[in-house]
């Protein structure tokens, strides 16, 4: 069958071809439908970030899919079921994040991740996987479901940030997105409903399909060339509210000055190493005298995929026409992991 993979010491992707796996006891043999592209699987392609499985010489990549049961092989699933699958696996030990459900909470060391670190994707005409790292979908979404993975991350961070401020009334009237990414914007399309006032950073400049999409949720574009993170609250207002989708370093620190007092901001994005100086007695000061809080977030569970399930469906269409830009063929694949300014999500359809 095929598949899309990078070999060790290639930072390009390749069609090859290799034997259609087999389940075994409680696995699910899946037929893949659609593969999404992001951020992370140009780091793995560039090498800094993920890990090749153990005695492989090649990565099958992608890690946000949408298929269809083909053999549900004595399972609680059914033939035809539309399912999307989750990305962490436990590493051949035993953990309790896992034994929990709680599989995004474990330390490195304690899973692998399909088509990132230590697993092969779901990047092939056929997957196989446990039927518990499976999550059920309407028929309705099959065309979209592979952007279910991507929202699940935002859900979790926003369930960190509720969790984080709730010993007290908690008003997030005002959010920010740093990043209009494929993300970023996910993430601000799901904020509209809950923030009275919504705000998304970048540095693309007007006109451009992604700030539209901006002005079309009702938000605010700011231009990261113009103003700065840490001037946003002068410019604008200070945030209860701050999702960082982009992995620059310094936005992690600027995120501080943003918020408003008892606001909190979520990173999501990875940096590389990068030193620099900032105040850290005056940021300091800020998390204790203000209540502000400051968390990471990365993965997340099935809870999480459930709710981004439901998001998802309630998305408008127009929004997620928008996003889908670049569909290609496997034939074609090549095409999708090429960036472009009027490309937002690149995804490669195996089977309509």
């Amino acid at each position: 069958m095929d598949a899309i993979a990078v070999r060790q010491g290639k930072t390009r992707p390749e069609l090859i071809d290799i034997e259609r796996p087999e389940p075994d006891d409680g696995e699910v043999l899946v037929k893949t439908l659609r593969v999404g592209i992001d951020g992370t699987d140009f780091e793995v392609l560039s090498g800094s970030h993920g890990e090749f499985p153990e005695g492989s010489e090649y990565q099958i990549l992608g890690h946000e899919a949408v298929g269809v049961v083909e053999a549900a092989n004595g399972t609680a699933l059914s033939e035809g079921e539309i399912v999307v699958p989750t990305v962490r696996r436990p590493k051949n030990t035993s953990s309790r994040f896992f034994e929990n459900d709680e599989p995004d909470m474990a330390p490195p060391g304690e899973y692998v991740e399909r088509g990132i670190a230590g697993a092969h994707g779901y990047m092939a005409e056929y997957f196989t996987t446990p039927a518990s790292f499976l999550v059920s979908i309407p028929e309705s979404l099959a065309d979209v479901g592979f952007l279910v993975e991507p929202i699940s991350n935002a859900e979790k961070a926003l369930e960190l940030a509720q969790r984080s401020r709730s010993t007290f009334e908690w008003q997030d009237s005002a959010g920010l997105v740093l990043g209009n990414g494929p993300l970023g914007l996910l993430t601000l399309a799901m904020l509209t409903d809950r923030c009275e006032r919504t705000y998304c950073l970048g540095r693309r400049e007007r006109p451009d399909p992604t700030i539209d999409i901006v002005d079309e949720l009702g938000a605010t574009y700011i231009n990261s060339q113009q103003t700065a993170v840490d001037e946003i609250p002068a410019a604008h207002e200070p945030m209860d509210l701050v999702f960082e989708a982009t992995g620059h370093a310094k936005h992690a620190f600027s995120t501080i000055e943003a918020l408003d007092s008892n606001g909190v901001g979520v990173l999501l994005g990875i940096p590389e190493d990068w030193e620099f100086t900032v105040n850290g007695g005056a940021l300091h000061r800020q998390l204790v005298l203000q209540n502000k809080a400051l968390l990471g977030s990365v993965n997340s569970n099935v809870r999480h995929y459930n709710r981004a399930r439901n998001t998802l469906a309630e998305y408008p269409d127009w929004f997620v026409s928008s996003i889908m830009t670049t569909r290609c063929s496997v034939s074609e694949f090549a095409d999708a992991f090429e960036q472009s300014p009027e490309s937002i999500k690149s995804y490669i359809e195996f089977s309509a």
